[in-house]
């Protein structure tokens, strides 16, 4: 099992992890992750995306992040290690792959491999650094920044100007109406920055917004 992700590690817990290490595969829409769920294991994805984001009562969800090759979910390591049930979801974007660590062994590993233990610090920097600019559209900036900031995140995760994603997809992880997300969606067509096709759009450019 050779992964790019551990090309950072020490050889002795290279080999560690390829010896302990399950790798899973999802598929596009797979959860790898839900609320309530008994967390065992810290993840780490290898290839595809991995969409973080929280959901109340009623199905209204809230984007936290996404994870890419390379990067782990720091969510995961938190309950894992407190025996703590998940408080998030977790869904692969594109088909994806992720390698996960038995629980047992993150603290062990953290005091004996320093690159382990950098990773782990990293994991958590990153990933708070990546809520704080959530939090800071979600808090202060009006609906149009929102959704704008909200294209090109897809945009930059996915490589691609083309996002598959629904018009209530949007409004639903924007915590709004169809019908605004449809109206403000028009007005950037019209403008010639995006073209909307069904369940599809294609972002001709946002640079300049």
């Amino acid at each position: 099992m050779e992964l790019d992700i551990l090309a950072n590690f020490e050889p002795e817990l290279k080999k560690k992890i390829q010896q302990v290490g399950v790798i899973r595969k999802f598929q596009a829409d797979d959860f790898l992750m839900k609320t309530g769920q008994s967390i065992r294991s810290a993840v780490l994805v290898t290839k595809g995306i991995v969409k973080v984001f929280r959901e109340d009562d009623d199905g209204n969800e809230v984007f936290m992040y996404n994870l890419h090759p390379g990067e782990a979910c720091a969510i995961s390591m938190t309950c894992a290690s407190r025996n703590l049930n998940s408080q998030i979801m977790a869904k692969a974007l594109v088909d994806t792959e992720v390698l996960t660590i038995p629980v047992e062994l993150m603290d062990e590993w953290a005091a004996k491999y320093k690159s382990w233990y950098q990773f782990v610090l990293e994991t958590y920097r990153s990933r708070f650094e990546e809520l704080l600019d959530t939090l800071d559209h979600i808090a202060f900036r009006n609906l149009d920044e929102r959704l704008l900031w909200y294209l090109k995140q897809h945009q930059k995760s996915l490589k691609s100007n083309t996002i598959k994603v629904s018009f209530t997809d949007i409004a639903t992880e924007l915590n709004s109406s169809r019908e605004v997300i449809s109206r403000l969606m028009k007005k950037l067509a019209e403008k010639g920055h995006i073209k909307i096709n069904k369940n599809q759009i294609e972002i001709i450019d946002l640079k300049t917004l």
